[in-house]
C-alpha cells in the first residue's frame, strides 16, 4: 500500500535523515522510532502529504505521489501529537468538525459511537475544556474510528493516555490491520501489537 525510497527529511536548512526505505503491506504497521529531534515528525508528514521530502520518493498503491496529491490525502488520517480542540466546543461538537474537516461526513449515531468506543459515553456534552488531556486525546481516537481512511499516520499517538486509554489504542489499530487497512505510528512506547503484523525503523540524525 504505502512504499518509500531514498526518503530524505529537512528542517530549515538541516538535513535530519537519508536513505529510508520501506514497504508496509495492507494489514500491517510499522513503528517508527529515534531521540527527540531526529526527524521523526517530519517523516511521518511527509508520509502524509503534508511535507515536502528533501529527496526521495512516496508512491501509495504503486503511483509515485507528490506532497497534497488528493489520491494520498483522501486515503490518509493523520493523528498529531496535539489534540487540535476547540475549548469551547463539547466532545461531540469537536469530534464532528475534526470529522468534517478531514472531507467526510458522520451522523449524530455514528458519532456518538465513536465517542461511546473510547469510553466518553458520559462526556459527549461536556465542553473540551474541562476535560483532562487523556480525554482530549480520546477525542482524537474516536475521529479515527469515524474516518474510513486506509492508512493511519499516528505522531505519538499514546501521548497523555492512560493505561486502560493505550488499550483503546492499540484495539482501534487491530482492528483497522485486521479490516485490511495499514498504519505508520512514531513512539516512544512498545504497544502489543501483533508482532506478524509490525515492522520497525529507526530514524537516526544524519551521520549517526
Amino acid at each position: 500500500m504505502l512504499e518509500v525510497r531514498d526518503l530524505a527529511g529537512e528542517r530549515g536548512l538541516a538535513r535530519l535523515f537519508a536513505g529510508i526505505a520501506f514497504r508496509l503491506e495492507p494489514g500491517r504497521v510499522l513503528a517508527v522510532t529515534g531521540a527527540n529531534g531526529s526527524g521523526k515528525t517530519t517523516l511521518l508528514r511527509i508520509l502524509a502529504g503534508l511535507s515536502s521530502p528533501a529527496a526521495g520518493e512516496v508512491r501509495f498503491r504503486g503511483a509515485p505521489m507528490a506532497p497534497f496529491d488528493p489520491r494520498l490525502r483522501a486515503a490518509v488520517v493523520f493523528h498529531g501529537h496535539l489534540p487540535a480542540l476547540k475549548d469551547e466546543l463539547t466532545a461531540v461538537e469537536n469530534l464532528a468538525a475534526l470529522v468534517a474537516l478531514a472531507g467526510a461526513q458522520a451522523t449524530t449515531a455514528e458519532l456518538a459511537a465513536a465517542l461511546d468506543s473510547v469510553a466518553l459515553t458520559g462526556r459527549r456534552m461536556l465542553q473540551a475544556r474541562v476535560l483532562s488531556q487523556g480525554q482530549r486525546r480520546r477525542i482524537g481516537l474516536a475521529r479515527l474510528a469515524v474516518l474510513k481512511k486506509a492508512l493511519w499516520i499516528l505522531d505519538e499517538p499514546t501521548t497523555a493516555l492512560d493505561a486502560e486509554g493505550t488499550a483503546l489504542l492499540v484495539r482501534l489499530l487491530t482492528a483497522h490491520l485486521e479490516r485490511g487497512g495499514c498504519a505508520v505510528l512514531a513512539t516512544h512506547q512498545a504497544l502489543p501489537l501483533p508482532p506478524e503484523r509490525t515492522a520497525s525503523l529507526t530514524v537516526a540524525p544524519r551521520g549517526s
